[in-house]
């Protein structure tokens, strides 16, 4: 009546289901393009630049992602909304 299952030999539970314990992601911190160049500054007008801060489907790039540092991702993200009301960018991908 009763079926004696093995779970683990499944593949459920254990580590072989989810994470290990010691397998975190380490990554180096990107370093902000704009504090690296001194000569490089946020312009609403240099589309290419802006580009590389915007994904596929027309988001932000998040501070995380892009490795900007504080004030130049509040820079970016300004510059962006900026040319975006000027129409030099889409709001969204159609």
């Amino acid at each position: 009546m009763d079926q004696d299952r093995d779970y683990e030999d499944e593949g459920r539970g254990g580590k072989e289901g989810g994470r290990e314990a010691g397998s975190r992601r380490v990554s180096r911190r990107r370093l902000c393009r704009y504090c690296a160049d001194k000569d490089v500054k946020v312009d609403f007008k240099d589309i290419t630049g802006l580009r590389a801060f915007i994904t596929d489907r027309g988001k932000l790039v998040p501070r995380r992602i892009s490795g900007n540092c504080a004030k130049h991702q509040r820079a970016v993200v300004r510059a962006i909304k900026q040319a975006r009301n000027i129409a030099l960018m889409p709001f969204s991908v159609s």
